[in-house]
């Protein structure tokens, strides 16, 4: 059993390595048969009947780290060279790019590795409290990465004014999903079943208080998205030109779906206030915005005033909505608990994947929803969704039924260390660390140097040492930090 095998199925990894193992509540054995089928928590009569002389090692699904991992070098790369690739940049509405599945694969694997960590809770307080706990942190360390206060990479500065701080973000909507699904799972460890009765649906049944608190997300999102009043709205353009300039966007509608009134956006500035929005939204990309879609570029002048207005992408209302993406990814988590065979698994993980796919689809397509990140719709949720099931479907045939580890390797090893390559990496704080030592003028800093001389001038190509600047100089780079730190046993974890 190699070095990344050792960890058990422990932590509420958060999707960004959030966790503390908790070694008491997850201490089951793993053993394996003769044709390489692992079953957990499943020992033959003759080895319980003996006793334990020697402690033996516990084994981690490497799936959820890979998966994980995968997700963050996801975000890597379309952060980092989306401005070149637009077309894997996020949606600027409706549809759905590759920027577009990272938010709801966070999502997705932290309801697994929530359903994981809290299979056995002895003390119900205790585990609370930790949830709290974890939450509160999420949301600090959310507000100083994202909240304005830091300026990294580019700029070589911090702080923030607090008349325009953003309340929200990545790190506030996992909290949130986290806080509320761990909550469920915890406080109704003792009306849920330690087997299954038989019937296609008992998975379902044994779980049915996770999937109510799901329903109640969908119906508060629903309502609220339809039934909404959203009157005519104003804001002042800080961001565009040199004297702040008011705007009034004419609404007086109810269920509209488009970027200038609906629902989603009037809540954020009801609850937030207009000032502490995000200040670029990707609507500024729209055909209606400018001539240079799908990439950024200068605004036309027939363009309407809400393409100048900030927009919440991580608000209240969808964070709401985007508890179901935890709630989808709890189910695969129970799955994995309650089912021994790979094949019994990976039956209820694809079928469901694909059931959510076609919903999407049908709804999209049918223009009842369509699939909208921005307003974290019911469609992206079930196509997000789907995706994720069938992709940690897929990675579960490779690593842990055919035993193909090494090509992977890299993102367990990120996925481990998940929090420290998201800030470090994702949020830019390294290359703002690097870039502070310049010479003569900060552009001329060792990261500039390296993508414009190693890479940029190398293939005289702006969008190829982009992307090649991207894959070698930070996913590569951290991928082998990462397992540096895996081998000196250091994580860290919040």
């Amino acid at each position: 059993m190699d070095e990344g095998t050792k960890r058990m199925e422990e932590g509420i990894n958060v999707a960004l390595d959030i966790d503390e193992a908790k070694d008491e509540v997850l201490k089951k054995q793993e053993t394996t048969n003769i044709n390489g089928n692992s079953s957990i928590d499943q020992h033959d009569t003759d080895t319980m009947a003996k006793p334990a002389l020697v402690k033996q090692k516990t084994k981690r699904v490497a799936t959820l780290d890979a998966f994980r991992g995968l997700t963050i070098v996801l975000m890597i790369l379309v952060d980092d060279a989306g401005e070149a690739y637009p077309r894997i940049d996020h949606s600027p509405w409706n549809g759905c790019t590759l920027a577009d599945f990272v938010m709801p694969f966070f999502l997705f694997i932290v309801g697994v590795a929530i359903a994981l960590a809290l299979k056995r809770i002895p003390n119900i307080k205790y585990a609370v409290k930790k949830i709290i706990l974890r939450t509160l942190k999420l949301l600090f360390w959310g507000i100083i990465l994202q909240g304005g206060y830091s300026h990294a990479p580019d700029e070589l500065k911090y702080g923030v004014d607090m008349k325009f701080i953003r309340w929200c973000g990545i790190l506030q909507r996992i909290a949130l999903v986290y806080c509320v699904v761990a909550l469920i799972e915890t406080l109704t460890t003792k009306l849920r079943p330690t087997t299954l009765s038989p019937g296609r649906v008992a998975i379902f049944s044994a779980y049915k208080w996770q999937w109510f608190g799901g329903f109640i997300a969908f119906l508060i999102y629903i309502i609220t998205t339809f039934a909404l009043y959203v009157p005519d709205w104003s804001f002042v353009d800080h961001v565009n030109g040199n004297v702040p300039k008011r705007y009034t966007v004419l609404c007086g509608v109810r269920g509209d779906l488009g970027p200038a009134c609906n629902a989603v956006g009037y809540v954020d500035r009801r609850v937030w206030g207009v000032n502490h929005l995000y200040s670029q939204p990707v609507w500024r990309r729209l055909r209606a915005c400018t001539f240079s879609y799908p990439g950024e570029g200068k605004f036309r002048d027939d363009a309407p005033s809400w393409c100048l207005a900030p927009y919440e992408p991580e608000g209240l209302l969808s964070s709401i909505s985007a508890i179901l993406s935890g709630t989808i990814g709890i189910h695969y988590g129970h799955v994995l608990i309650h089912f021994k065979g790979h094949s019994e698994r990976l039956k209820q993980w694809l079928s469901m994947g694909f059931v959510l796919l076609i919903i999407a689809i049908v709804l999209h397509f049918t223009d009842a929803i369509p699939i909208n990140k921005q307003l974290y719709s019911l469609s992206y949720v079930c196509f997000t969704a789907g995706a994720a099931g069938i992709v940690f479907s897929a990675l579960y045939i490779l690593i842990d039924v055919c035993g193909i580890r090494t090509p992977f390797l890299f993102l367990e090893w990120i996925g481990m260390n998940a929090m420290l390559v998201f800030v470090m990496a994702a949020q830019g704080i390294f290359a703002a660390f690097v870039n502070g030592w310049y010479y003569e003028d900060p552009n001329k800093s060792l990261v500039h140097w390296i993508k414009k001389h190693v890479f940029v001038n190398v293939w005289n190509s702006e969008k190829v040492g982009t992307l090649l600047y991207v894959i070698f100089a930070e996913i590569t780079f951290w991928g082998v930090v990462a397992g540096v730190l895996h081998k000196l046993k250091i994580y860290w974890k919040l």
